[in-house]
């Protein structure tokens, strides 16, 4: 699946994640007490989750949802998608 970034350093970056499901934050492990990106919305196709959107810690919900529906992920990956928890 594809990981995509709003807001923050990374914003408007991707990268490939191997997994059946996308972890709650990404990066999923720091051991730093670092600020991850969270988790706001996943594509499916199907079954299948082909990307998921993350948003940076100091981004509203609504505002990173907002920049991915302009975006257009989901017309992009052909996928419906489906916002978490919201």
């Amino acid at each position: 699946m594809r990981a995509l970034f709003v807001g923050g350093p990374v914003d408007n970056s991707e990268l490939d994640i191997e997994a059946d499901t996308p972890p709650t934050h990404y990066p999923p492990n720091t051991g730093g007490g670092q600020s991850r990106y969270r988790l706001q919305q996943v594509g499916r196709r199907g079954d299948e989750v082909v990307y998921a959107v993350y948003g940076a810690p100091d981004s509203a919900d609504d505002d990173v949802i907002a920049i991915a529906d302009e975006r257009d992920y989901a017309r992009r990956f052909d996928a419906e998608p489906e916002r978490v928890g919201a």
